[in-house]
């Protein structure tokens, strides 16, 4: 289990990380080809989404890694899950109804607490 868990959790936490940079770091213009729903928020709310997302990859790498405060990877999956529900509903409630990768990255978030359970 633990070999899984650092599959799905390092595949996680680098989708995340490469995500969270893109918001933190890129303007609304070259953010839109990626993500259309970025008209709809304040550019502060999405360098604020970046800045939880790459918080969140770390959190799910670190704490197992160093064996300080595991139970933060936990933490981390659940709040990525939580993430992608409101992602879903974003995604709904606009113009753009691709939620497919929403999904997958819920599955994933999903799997990934249940595998960090056994660490």
């Amino acid at each position: 289990m633990n070999i899984a868990y650092w599959i799905v959790a390092g595949l996680l936490a680098l989708f995340y990380f490469y995500a969270g940079t893109m918001k933190v770091i890129r303007s609304p213009d070259q953010l839109r080809p990626m993500m259309a729903w970025v008209d709809r928020m304040p550019l502060p709310v999405v360098r604020a989404l970046g800045t939880v997302e790459i918080l969140g990859a770390t959190g799910l790498i670190l704490p197992p890694l160093t064996g300080i405060a595991p139970w933060l990877a936990s933490a981390a999956a659940i709040g990525f899950l939580l993430l992608q529900l409101g992602a879903v509903a974003v995604h709904l409630t606009g113009d753009d109804r691709r939620i497919t990768l929403n999904l997958g990255l819920l599955t994933t978030a999903a799997a990934t607490i249940w595998l960090a359970t056994g660490l």
